[in-house]
């Protein structure tokens, strides 16, 4: 494999452990010496060795099917959402939310293309994809994800949608520039998303947007429903009016947290992430 970058300050060995890490995901949940060592682009004794280094460091197993991940992977994703603190601040209003509605909240955020979920409360429904802390979907399609792109600035919104999903989805809405352009100025204007089985069949969501002291975007809430028990009208005319007073209640949780005085070790709160 080629070096990525010209910086020398670029650690080509920690990006190939990671190309390896990111190698696992769905419908590979454990592969051979070969299979990662093709998927990744690596030789098989560069590929070895750092599966052998994530074998000791706890991340990675060896076991009779092939190479697998452990749940100690989630380490690294928790520490993040734990870092930001948006989830202790959102999780109450998220729980009430869901008690009222009896559907499904999420949190996400952009990485690139795509929306990352990072935090959720759930409830039992058989929908078509599954949902989790960590789940990945192209932005276009999804609710969560309008609203995310409907708030970037044009240049950086160019630059967002240049780049290739990392999700493995196949999109099933897949608007022309205009459409996309019309369908974001729209989400501006009404200040909240819908997406009506735009991503999969039976999925329908509204999204509003996370807001902190300064009034950036830092996430988008969503309430999700099943296309073939809850209407359009039902999740607009009695869903969103709460989803946007939760959106609105936890965007006043972080302004005040970002009020509050911050000195060197005694910080009083976690830093919010900066906007993806």
């Amino acid at each position: 494999m080629q070096r990525r970058g010209e910086d020398p300050d670029f650690v080509e060995a920690v990006a190939r452990g990671l190309d390896v890490l990111t190698a696992f995901g769905p419908g590979r949940p454990a592969m051979s010496l070969s299979e990662v060592a093709t998927e990744t682009g690596l030789a098989r004794p560069t590929a070895r060795r750092i599966l052998l280094t994530l074998q000791a460091l706890g991340y990675a197993r060896s076991t009779p099917r092939g190479w697998e991940l452990t749940p100690r992977v989630l380490d690294l994703g928790t520490a993040y959402v734990q870092a930001s603190g948006l989830w202790e601040l959102a999780r109450p209003h998220m729980e009430a939310l869901v008690a009222r509605t009896g559907e499904s909240c999420s949190l996400a955020q952009l990485d690139g293309s795509d929306i990352v979920y990072v935090a959720r409360v759930a409830v039992p429904k058989i929908i078509a994809l599954q949902v989790s802390v960590g789940t990945r979907f192209p932005a276009v399609p999804t609710s969560l994800g309008k609203v995310l792109l409907a708030a970037l600035d044009p240049a950086d919104l160019a630059g967002v949608l240049a780049q290739p999903s990392r999700s493995g989805v196949q999109q099933r809405w897949q608007p022309s520039p205009a459409e996309l352009d019309a369908a974001l100025r729209e989400v501006r204007a009404q200040g909240w998303a819908l997406t009506d089985e735009q991503l999969a069949p039976g999925i329908r969501s509204v999204a509003a947007p996370l807001r902190d002291g300064d009034g950036r975007v830092v996430a988008a809430a969503n309430v999700t429903v099943h296309a073939a028990e809850t209407s359009v009208g039902t999740l607009l005319g009695e869903h969103l009016p709460l989803l946007l007073r939760t959106a609105a209640d936890i965007g006043a949780d972080l302004a005040r947290v970002g009020a509050l005085p911050v000195s060197g070790a005694d910080r009083a709160a976690p830093a919010l992430p900066a906007r993806p």
